[in-house]
């Protein structure tokens, strides 16, 4: 019984964040500041997210952040994401074992 408690408060709250922006905003955003801050705003989501994952994924935060210092000098390159992920892994990998 809580269990179904606890998803039908989360169903909740998650039509509500989806909802409310539809209810307060109605019409046409033409402010370019406002345009451009809702406009970054997943990308600063997902690195909020993703970043402290990155550097607790491993037991030591050396071998976290190698391998995040190569991903990023590879991204930079625009290189598949494939290969900036394996090579991340491995030199996280390496990394471990030198430690």
């Amino acid at each position: 019984m809580t269990m179904l408690i606890y998803i039908s408060i989360m169903a909740g709250v998650t039509y509500l964040i989806r909802m409310i922006p539809f209810t307060l905003f109605r019409k046409k955003i033409k402010s370019r500041f406002i345009q451009s801050v809702l406009y970054y705003i997943p990308y600063a989501v997902l690195s909020a997210m993703t970043f402290p994952a990155i550097f607790y994924s491993t037991d030591s935060t050396v071998t976290a952040a190698v391998g995040t210092v190569i991903a990023v000098i590879l991204a930079y390159f625009k290189l598949p994401l494939t290969v900036v992920a394996l090579a991340a892994c491995v030199a996280s990998l390496i990394t471990g074992f030198f430690i």
